[in-house]
């Protein structure tokens, strides 16, 4: 039977896309699966790299800056979340979706509140979702300079909302976000 874990990174930010893995896990597991929030940055990124180096079966998909004003993040989050399954090399049986909410997919699924402390495939899909997002984030950082997202990611800290209150939403900043549709009266563009 396979199963596919699945999470997302990037919900809250204030910019930047939504960005879902979904993960089969095949053959031996690296040492230190868990939840990424509860990884520095280098064990991440050393697992995200065993992970890629793995027999695992990886998929990763993402919901652009306009599709979550469109949608609404949930529906963003879960339209990323589809297309990671959908990006995997073989459909998986059963899907493990950390959280308490199951897209509208065709797969078999469960929802599994803190899953990605619990299932090690959710684990991994975790640890993909967020390295892949957190460099994604990095290099809009180099091409808009200013709101420090190679550091904060594009949430909603103290120096993003400075360079906001600064520089204006950029092309990358979710426009239906409260922070950021209060400043759209002073910079319209």
């Amino acid at each position: 039977m396979l199963i596919a874990g699945v999470d997302e990174a990037g919900r809250g930010p204030w910019a930047g896309p939504v960005v879902a893995a979904a993960v089969i896990l095949r053959g031996p597991l690296p040492a230190g699966l868990n939840d990424s929030k509860k990884l520095s940055a280098k064990r991440r990124e050393a697992l995200h790299a065993a992970l890629i180096a793995s027999p695992c079966l990886i998929g990763v998909g993402q919901a652009s800056v306009v599709e979550i004003d469109e949608l609404n993040i949930l529906q963003a989050n879960h339209l990323a979340m589809a297309r990671a399954v959908a990006a995997l090399a073989e459909a998986p049986d059963l899907v493990l979706v950390d959280g308490n909410r199951l897209p509208p997919w065709p797969w078999p699924s469960r929802a599994i509140v803190g899953g990605d402390a619990s299932e090690p495939a959710i684990s991994a899909a975790s640890i993909i979702a967020k390295v892949t997002r957190d460099r994604i984030m990095a290099g809009l950082d180099a091409l808009h300079p200013g709101y420090g997202w190679a550091r904060n990611q594009g949430y909603g800290t103290a120096d993003h909302a400075a360079a906001l209150a600064l520089l204006g939403p950029s092309p990358h900043h979710r426009r239906s976000f409260a922070p950021i549709r209060r400043l759209l009266a002073d910079f319209p563009g």
